[in-house]
């Protein structure tokens, strides 16, 4: 497993710390496998869980949401890793895709098991041609959680080009590096810890959506004040004041896309 594969591991332990407190979010699956895959991760802290839940509750609600309007709608999952997205999801779903680099399929794959609406795909998402031989769908919901910064700017317009290409009708739900965040994050950052080197971030969304057909609707808080609200009196206070979202914003964006036929 190279080094941005590993990097799931970090997200896998900020759901098992806020699942075993029963806050933010419910993850039994996360708790299972962090007790059998526990990762070396140095600069772990409840502020990290914090972020990593909160940031995993927000693409949940967003993706039952999107289900909810869109019922027959494929939902896709690039990068998925070992997220649980597919059990946290109450919604019904008629077609899920989680796509991730083969290497990482093999171990989720110990986890997870296939059915009639839940499949797993080998992908590397910076290539088209990968992107292209996904299955067929009039409308897919698109969950691009912690993957961008490991692209290119020119990596992932082509990304979302294939997948323009693919779908008809996108809701895209992606968070995002600013440049700033990606040269902070070379100093401070657990990923360092499973040797990422090199990571990227996006300024003007729009211009990065130029070439395409696919459109900024809204953007969205990582942090918002119903799940700030399950911390403790005196974390709330603190994480407020760390997170807050004018100063997260110079760090850390979460934009949705769409594309309407």
């Amino acid at each position: 497993m190279n080094e941005v594969s590993r990097t799931l591991f970090i997200p896998l332990y900020g759901k098992t710390q806020v699942s075993e407190k029963g806050i933010i979010l419910n993850d039994p699956m996360a708790e299972r496998i962090w007790k059998a895959e526990a990762f070396p991760i140095h600069g772990k802290s409840k502020w990290l869980a914090y972020n990593m839940a909160m940031r995993a509750r927000v693409f949940d609600d967003w993706t039952e949401a999107m289900l909810r309007a869109n019922p027959d709608a494929l939902v896709l999952h690039i990068g998925c890793g070992l997220d649980s997205r597919c059990l946290r999801v109450k919604k019904t779903y008629t077609n899920w895709i989680d796509a991730d680099f083969p290497e990482v399929l093999s171990l989720r794959k110990k986890y997870y098991e296939e059915n009639d609406a839940y499949h797993m795909m080998a992908i590397d998402a910076s290539k088209a041609e990968q992107i292209a031989g996904l299955p067929d769908s009039e409308t897919a919901i698109v969950v691009l959680e912690g993957i961008s910064m490991y692209l290119t700017n020119a990596q992932v317009r082509c990304m979302l080009r294939a997948i323009e290409k693919k779908y008809p009708q996108l809701h895209i739900l992606m968070d995002v590096y600013t440049e700033f965040g990606a040269k902070a994050s070379r100093y401070k950052n657990p990923v360092n810890d499973v040797g990422v080197t090199e990571l990227y971030g996006i300024d003007d969304i729009k211009a990065l959506l130029d070439d395409t057909r696919i459109k900024l609707k809204a953007e969205h808080s990582f942090t918002p004040d119903r799940l700030i609200n399950e911390l403790k009196p005196f974390e709330r206070v603190f994480f407020r004041t760390m997170f807050a979202e004018k100063i997260y914003r110079r760090i850390y964006r979460l934009y949705e896309l769409e594309l309407l036929a």
